[in-house]
């Protein structure tokens, strides 16, 4: 069963507009979830607002949002009011602008939507966009009403669509200056020991190959479960040890990885990003992991 839309609406490039629709690119679906039940009688439970002053339980017309203007003190605000406001943006994604994509910074970068045409007629224009972008190695900023807010994203080719990730704004961002206090340069024989160290364990980016103990553990623990088995017992990698000579570690890591290997070779540091996917060429990159989803 295909997933449902998450927003359908239009693409916009100066006259030219076609109707897409925007699917999530990650699922949690695979997850193990649990539900809340009584332990008594085996059923679900719910959950219940309560009044904090009274405890008497509410009902759901009765149920309203406030904004704290002052302490204790709220400014209600009705449903009906918030959706009566209008964003000019809220059915449409206007191509503004267009960028390099290695200009954009990974840190900005949130969650990962697939775009697709929504029919037949929009197919055409949909995959002019998508070559024109991709020939041109360049990667389009848009605004997008999804869930209420107004959100920056970054369009960019992905196969034979397009992928769609949304931006972070720059107060939501910290600097890494307040964060980052590290100083001086590191020695150059640690830095080659290092790179022996990346150049043998120098690898194709396989995502097939990350796996999730601790969902492998409660997967283990439902089927003990249903045969009344004594669940596994996952044990936890020990902390490693404070290292007291870093170079004696990395010629031990070294010895223990096996013969020597050539060095690294040394790249020009580049910006972070992305290159965009050539259409239609080629199995399209891997969509950029959910951090953390916020609405």
């Amino acid at each position: 069963m295909a997933p449902r839309p998450a927003w359908k609406g239009y693409l916009k490039l100066s006259l030219v507009t076609c109707a897409v629709e925007l699917t999530n690119a990650t699922s949690f679906s695979e997850k193990v979830s649990f539900n809340v039940l009584n332990r008594s009688t085996g059923n679900r439970v719910r959950r219940i607002y309560l009044d904090a002053e009274t405890g008497e339980p509410l009902k759901e017309e009765d149920e309203v949002k406030g904004y704290e203007t002052d302490k204790d003190k709220y400014l209600l605000v009705e449903e009906d009011e918030i959706d009566a406001i209008q964003i000019e943006s809220t059915h449409t994604m206007t191509l503004n602008s267009f960028v390099a994509e290695a200009d954009v910074d990974q840190i900005y970068l949130d969650t990962p939507y697939y775009l697709t045409p929504a029919d037949k007629v929009s197919e055409e224009a949909f995959g002019a966009i998508r070559d024109a972008l991709a020939q041109a190695r360049m990667a389009a900023i848009a605004r997008l009403v999804l869930y209420r807010r107004e959100r920056p994203v970054l369009i960019e080719p992905y196969g034979k669509g397009m992928l769609v990730t949304t931006l972070r704004y720059e107060k939501a961002v910290r600097e890494a200056d307040d964060v980052v206090h590290v100083d001086g340069k590191a020695d150059d024989e640690l830095v080659t020991a290092v790179e022996r160290i990346i150049g043998r364990k120098t690898a194709k980016f396989d995502p097939a190959k990350f796996e999730d103990p601790y969902e492998q553990a409660l997967q283990k623990l439902i089927k003990s479960t249903k045969s009344r088995k004594k669940a596994p017992i996952v044990k936890a990698e020990p902390p490693p040890s404070n290292v007291i000579n870093l170079f004696d570690a990395l010629k031990k890591s070294l010895k223990r990885d096996g013969a020597e290997a050539k060095p690294a070779a040394r790249g020009k540091t580049k910006q972070p990003g992305r290159r965009p996917a050539k259409a239609g060429k080629g199995k399209p990159k891997a969509a950029r992991g959910s951090r953390r989803k916020s609405a």
